[in-house]
């Protein structure tokens, strides 16, 4: 077994290292310069402003490979009536070379590579020649299609992005697109502005130059297009380096409405407030009634005055059908709880790289494998109090119930990818290294859970009153107020105003060009919504025990997950009415992806909502007086 490990573990190693062996070192972020050294540019990828899942290679697009020479440079800048002002002692740097990434930066589909722009620090230069390539119509179709569909661009420098738009389109019709008349533009000039703090680089921007632009709206012809950029360098004595990505807040490209934020929770808290404050007056009030009224009757009128909830003291601790499905979801909802807060902690506490690209996501997989163990103990634990015996199959479904549904959309989605032959397509070494996480540490620690909780965790449930051997039967009457479905929609409707507002720009940070920096504030709502929920679901399970409906296991499960539903529901009303994503990879992306979000929070909530009932009806059935 040993052995075999080891083979396993050398077979990875060889294919992960085969797939990185064509790739450069990436270019450390926070380089300390001097003078005239060398600055690289990294190109990264183009797609549509409105799809960003739908990203591509960056030299998809037919960009230059390699710098201009020097009697190049010099025989177009005597076209152009340009004077060189620059000295040409650069490294020369072939561009289209694939950087090594980190596995986060996979994830959120980034193709980093090499690109030929020769800069040096503190060296501004008005004008230079990247090359002169001739175009065919195949080339000038693509690129004008990519204009129609407003492709942007992303470089980066020192790991600050920088965005700008391939072309332009003048005199288009809104609805019908291209008409006589219309032009469509390439811009082939790039204007790099490099803020500098003593000798480091803090800021970066791109811009476009509509002075030196090129109408390419007739594809029929050959077209040769000088490809050129100038650089300015100029000083910010007041950004740190620290707060390099401060500024992206404020970007005129990534759209920021940020400064509602807090009223916004502010009016959610206020609402979570009175709502709870609302349902804990009434039970408490209603409970107190309850409890007198049974305490007062003694044992001969205690049978004639039974009714609503103490008549069904005898089968409310009946354990539910499928307890064994029922166990794993509560696991797997604990587990997702208790990585969702790590994760929202470390983010807020600075541990975890908010700035880095693709980090919260990594470190979201690697939060998860961590905390397996959480699962497989409280599935085991409350499969065993419940009697179950087969606590094997309970380890693997616990273990499985959360990844498959991710493997069966990713597998989809990853498809799709590919067939478009889009950036957002996973890697092999990425897929391998994620594997390998689930493989070797979140199966062997939900296993480990599961171990804990068979041997050390108690198999008594302590329930407080006796189960009868025959279940009683359920009134079949009810007001529509209290029947299952109104109950359902109240059950999801109430907690998801809480977040709404927040849920916004969440959604346009997850599916868009924002930036999401306020993990208090999402500490906040996120608090909130457990709250919410657990006290909505413990409101419901009052009025369903009082019309003496005992199977109340499940049905709180699903009360506390059913945010997660309108959720999802939400998702389509963002994705037609609050963006401007089309096309199918993308709505394959975010309808798949967002299922996936959308079942997280069913489990999460679910298991919250029903452990907040479970302690409920331990309580209230451990004050009262029963046969």
């Amino acid at each position: 077994m040993g052995s075999f490990l080891k083979r396993l573990i050398g077979g990875f190693w060889i294919l992960a290292s085969a797939a990185n062996g064509l790739k450069v070192r990436r270019v450390q972020a926070g380089t300390r310069y001097k003078e005239h050294d060398p600055v690289h540019i990294v190109v990264n990828k183009v797609g549509p402003f409105n799809n960003p899942t739908e990203t591509y290679r960056y030299y998809s697009m037919p960009f230059c490979h390699t710098h201009s020479s020097v009697e190049e440079e010099k025989s177009v800048a005597a076209m152009e009536n340009v004077e060189l002002t620059h000295e040409h002692s650069y490294e020369k740097r072939k561009g289209a070379v694939r950087h090594r990434l980190r596995m986060g930066e996979s994830l959120v589909g980034d193709r980093r590579e090499t690109a030929p722009y020769e800069i040096t620090f503190l060296d501004s230069v008005e004008w230079r020649l990247l090359c002169k390539k001739e175009l065919g119509k195949i080339e000038l179709q693509k690129l004008k299609d990519a204009i129609h569909n407003n492709y942007f661009f992303e470089m980066f420098v020192e790991d600050l992005p920088m965005w700008g738009y391939i072309g332009d389109v003048a005199n288009e019709d809104l609805i019908i697109g291209e008409v006589e008349g219309s032009k469509t533009y390439l811009f082939p000039h790039l204007h790099f502005y490099l803020g500098y703090n003593g000798d480091q680089i803090v800021a970066a921007k791109v811009t476009t130059d509509m002075d030196r632009r090129v109408d390419i709206t007739n594809v029929e012809v050959p077209k040769t297009v000088t490809f050129s950029y100038s650089v300015e360098f100029y000083t910010e004595p007041d950004l740190l380096w620290k707060d390099r990505l401060t500024r992206y807040a404020d970007s005129n490209f990534v759209p920021s409405s940020f400064e509602i934020h807090w009223l916004s929770i502010i009016n959610s808290f206020v609402l979570v407030l009175l709502l709870t404050a609302f349902l804990t007056i009434i039970l408490l009030r209603i409970l107190k009634n309850d409890f007198s009224r049974y305490m007062e009757l003694d044992d001969d009128a205690l049978e004639e005055e039974e009714s609503g909830w103490k008549l069904i003291h005898g089968d409310v601790f009946r354990f539910p059908e499928n307890s064994m499905l029922f166990c794993a979801a509560v696991g797997t909802g604990n587990h997702l709880l208790l990585c969702t807060l790590a994760h929202l902690t470390l983010a807020l506490s600075k541990i975890l790289s908010t700035n880095r690209r693709g980090s919260l996501l990594a470190g979201a997989v690697v939060l998860y494998c961590l905390t397996a163990t959480a699962g497989g103990y409280t599935a085991v634990r409350l499969y065993r109090q419940m009697g179950g015996k087969n606590w094997v199959h309970c380890i693997l479904l616990t273990a499985g119930l959360f990844p498959a549904p991710v493997v069966g959309v990713f597998m989809w989605v990853n498809s799709v990818a590919l067939a478009h032959g889009s950036t957002s397509a996973l890697p092999f070494t990425a897929i391998l290294t994620i594997f390998a996480l689930y493989v070797f540490i979140a199966f062997p620690l939900t296993v480990f859970g599961g171990l804990m909780a068979k041997n050390y965790a108690s198999a008594d449930f302590n329930a407080p009153t006796r189960t009868t051997k025959v279940a009683r039967e359920i009134p079949t009457e009810v007001p529509w107020y209290r029947s299952r479905s109104f109950q359902v929609v109240i059950a999801g409707f109430l907690p998801f105003s809480a977040i709404y507002i927040e849920l916004h720009y969440i959604f346009a940070s997850m599916w868009g060009h924002q930036l999401y920096t306020l993990f208090g504030i999402l500490f906040i709502a996120f608090g909130l919504l457990v709250v919410v929920t657990s006290f909505i679901t413990v409101a419901l399970l009052y009025f369903q025990l009082a019309r003496e409906d005992h199977r109340w296991w499940w049905t709180t499960y699903i009360n506390g997950g059913m945010t997660g539903l309108f959720i999802y529901v939400y998702s389509f009303y963002y994705y037609f009415h609050r963006s401007g994503m089309k096309g199918f990879l993308q709505g394959s992306f975010y309808f798949g992806y967002m299922s996936i979000c959308s079942f997280a929070f069913f489990l999460m909530l679910g298991s919250a909502g029903f452990q907040f009932s479970l302690l409920f009806v331990r309580y209230i059935y451990s004050r009262i007086k029963s046969d």
